[in-house]
C-alpha cells in the first residue's frame, strides 16, 4: 500500500468538507458561540470568530502534511503551495480583513467588494490545486482504473401461498 495513502485520504475528506461547507456555511455556525466565549466585546479581526478554531486546525494540518509535502516533486510542491496560500489567504486572511471592516462599518458595498476578493482567492486556490493534482496524476500514473462491483441479489421464484 502507498505509504502516503493516509495523506491522500485526509486530503479527499478535507476537500469534501470544504465543498459541503462552501455550499452550506457550516463554519459560520461557530461564530456566535465563540463570540460568547470571548465575551461578546469588540473582536477586531476576529469579528468572525469561527476563524480562531480554523487557524488552529490549519496549523495542525500543516504539521500533519509536512512529510507528504516534502516528498512531492518540486513543481507539484510549488503549485500546491501557491494554491494553498491563495485558498487560505482568501478563506482566513481576507475573512480577518472582512471581519474588522464589518465590525467598524457594517456590511456595505465596500464589504461586499472585499467578500468578492475573498471568494475569488478561494476559488483560484481550488482551481490551481485541482490543476496541479491532475498534472501530478498524469505524470505519475499511466492509467487509472475504476471498478464498480454490482450487488446482485438472488431472487427465487415468486410463490403464492
Amino acid at each position: 500500500m502507498d505509504s502516503y495513502a493516509s495523506y491522500w485520504t485526509v486530503l479527499a475528506f478535507g476537500f469534501f468538507y470544504m465543498a459541503v461547507d462552501e455550499a452550506s456555511a457550516i463554519h459560520e455556525l461557530l461564530t456566535r458561540p465563540i463570540r460568547m466565549l470571548l465575551g461578546n466585546g469588540t473582536l477586531g479581526i476576529f469579528y468572525y470568530a469561527w476563524v480562531i478554531p480554523f487557524i488552529v486546525i490549519i496549523c495542525a494540518l500543516a504539521l500533519f502534511f509536512v512529510r507528504f509535502f516534502l516528498h512531492l516533486p518540486p513543481k507539484t510542491k510549488l503549485t500546491f503551495l501557491v494554491a494553498t496560500i491563495l485558498y487560505i489567504g482568501g478563506a482566513i486572511g481576507f475573512e480577518l480583513i472582512d471581519g474588522r471592516y464589518a465590525e467598524l462599518y457594517g456590511e456595505d458595498l465596500t464589504y461586499s467588494m472585499l467578500t468578492v476578493i475573498e471568494e475569488s482567492l478561494e476559488m483560484a486556490g481550488a482551481i490551481i490545486f485541482n490543476w496541479a493534482l491532475l498534472v501530478y496524476f498524469a505524470n505519475n500514473f499511466k492509467e487509472v482504473r475504476i471498478q464498480v462491483d454490482a450487488v446482485h441479489e438472488k431472487v427465487g421464484p415468486l410463490h403464492k401461498t
